[in-house]
């Protein structure tokens, strides 16, 4: 029997994300990058749903819209995960965080443990029950670490009535490889 080798951080993201996303549906993507995630997003939700993805850079801004030219369910907010609130008020399946910096963008321009915490608190307040929100923690950068503790510690002491919480991580691979924490909201 072949087997595959196990699942990076980004592809567990999907695979927990596409189990509770379906057609139809609404969903975010807290940093849309490249628009890699956001295009996935898209393609779970098809045309009848709806993705809003954030993003601070402008350069993010327009490799998502290059990357997803043909979707009119697309809404593309050039402004930072801690404004989610402003436009999004429906109820959403699932979310998405990618933090760190911009691949192949000015890697001064990180993600910070306050406007993450509440861009996450936000999704959360709006996140259907048995929604998923997936943030991939990369910690190989200056101020990685600091703001993956502050994400960590807020996801421990989620209230396990309302919410799951789990950490995904390899144990042995050098060079910070990038960490999954995944959060499914209850009933």
């Amino acid at each position: 029997m072949q087997m595959n080798p196990l699942p990076r951080a980004t592809q567990l993201a999907h695979q927990m994300v596409q189990e509770c996303l379906g057609k139809g549906d609404c969903a975010i993507d807290a940093t849309a990058g490249n628009g890699h995630d956001t295009s996935f997003l898209l393609n779970c939700v098809g045309e009848e749903g709806r993705v809003f993805a954030f993003d601070i850079q402008g350069e993010a801004i327009r490799a998502t819209a290059d990357r997803c030219q043909n979707h009119s369910n697309l809404s593309l907010h050039h402004t930072g995960h801690e404004n989610i609130k402003e436009f999004v008020s429906v109820p959403v399946m699932a979310a998405m965080f990618n933090l760190g910096y911009l691949p192949g963008g000015d890697k001064s321009i990180i993600t910070l443990p306050e406007s993450t915490l509440c861009g996450i608190r936000s999704t959360l307040e709006i996140l259907a029950p048995q929604g998923r929100l997936t943030v991939v923690l990369y910690t190989g950068h200056e101020g990685g670490n600091t703001e993956a503790e502050i994400i960590l510690e807020f996801f421990r002491n989620l209230p396990q009535e309302s919410f799951a919480a789990t950490h995904y991580r390899f144990l042995n691979q050098q060079n910070s490889p990038p960490e999954l924490l995944t959060v499914e909201k209850r009933n």
